[in-house]
């Protein structure tokens, strides 16, 4: 059985936040779509872990919010305000 090998060049993959985070989403929709793991016959696949794909869209955002911001200052941030009795 000859194994096919894909590559992708690095020119091919939009490597900013903004282009990882399109991937990651279109990772994400797969997985719910189509399930995390399947197996026809004797072959199966498992796709990355739901959670973990989660976790790095948060990150993705954050991050591209502040490459948008350009500051980076207090990004993910917020405030309460509970005021006196």
């Amino acid at each position: 059985m000859a194994v096919r090998k894909t590559t992708v060049s690095e020119s091919a993959i939009d490597l900013t936040a903004t282009g990882l985070l399109e991937e990651v989403k279109a990772a994400i929709y797969t997985i719910l779509v189509g399930g995390q793991s399947y197996k026809i016959g004797s072959r199966s696949l498992t796709r990355a872990d739901l959670a973990e794909l989660r976790s790095l869209k948060a990150e993705l955002e954050a991050e591209a919010a502040a490459s948008d911001n350009d500051t980076g200052l207090l990004d993910n941030t917020f405030v309460a305000y509970f005021p006196g009795r």
